[in-house]
């Protein structure tokens, strides 16, 4: 069974753009929240991810992952697939 993936983004975020390649690349499906300006969406966002605001936010299986350089970092060790196999 395929792992639950989210990302919370903005459009112009380059990292959230190379995030969203990396997932797209290992043919991962995960919903993506644009939430461009939108203050209560982060907000709720920001609740998700234990206090942080920045974006990309990613989530697997509702866990929080953070950004794009944790997520790359999970990739680099070789944790990212077990994950995305949960």
């Amino acid at each position: 069974m395929a792992a639950k993936v989210e990302i919370y983004t903005w459009a112009t975020c380059p990292f959230c753009i190379q995030a969203k390649h990396l997932l797209s690349d290992k043919g991962v499906e995960f919903v993506e929240y644009a939430i461009d300006g939108d203050e209560v969406a982060r907000a709720q966002m920001a609740e998700r991810a234990q206090g942080r605001r920045s974006v990309p936010q990613i989530f697997i299986n509702d866990h929080p992952v953070g950004g794009c350089d944790d997520l790359y970092a999970l990739e680099g060790q070789g944790r990212l697939d077990p994950l995305l196999q949960a």
